[in-house]
């Protein structure tokens, strides 16, 4: 197993290291993406995500929330790029999902697979303590979620100003 976790704020470069990580694999990756487009603004970004990878023999899964069960369908041998945990976490949030139960099947499911998945997620709680209860549950969530991803990853790579710093493990070549 290669588990890859990317953390970083955002537009801090995670996921475009992500993606040069997963290419480098060899392999036709596979892209989940786990965005869903809410407004315009998100649909755009969604586009120009969609258009960074375009000719570069990506296949895309959206995930919005089945994330264990896109993962799970993805070939032992392909390099896998899950962008991002956080997005998910919003989605299983604002849908009133039980998050420990699919947290713990993602983990399950990331623990069983050979090949190389490299997850992006963001780092929320280097910022003031925010002023709502719901914002103050996401924060801690997505802290909870990242530590037990990272706890499970073989590397660990933090972004800031599109520079990898590792934390944990060592960057497979990119």
């Amino acid at each position: 197993m290669s588990t890859v976790l990317v953390l970083g704020g955002a537009r801090s470069g995670k996921s475009a290291l992500a993606e040069r990580l997963t290419l480098a694999a060899g392999a036709a990756p596979l892209y989940i993406a786990t965005g869903q487009a809410w407004d315009d603004e998100m649909r755009q970004r969604i586009a120009d995500h969609r258009q960074q990878r375009d000719g570069q023999g990506w296949t895309t899964c959206e995930a919005p929330l089945a994330l264990a069960d896109a993962l799970a369908a993805a070939p032992d041998d392909q390099p896998v790029l899950i962008d991002c945990l956080t997005l998910w976490l919003t989605n299983l949030m604002l849908g009133e999902h039980p998050i420990d139960p699919a947290t713990q099947t993602l983990r399950d499911t990331l623990a069983a697979r050979p090949g190389l998945t490299v997850l992006v997620a963001n780092e929320v709680g280097l910022g003031i303590v925010p002023d709502n209860a719901l914002a103050r549950r996401f924060r801690d969530a997505a802290g909870r979620l990242n530590q037990q991803i990272a706890a499970q990853a073989d590397t660990v790579v933090f972004t800031a100003a599109g520079l990898p710093m590792i934390l944990k493990g060592h960057l497979p070549p990119a």
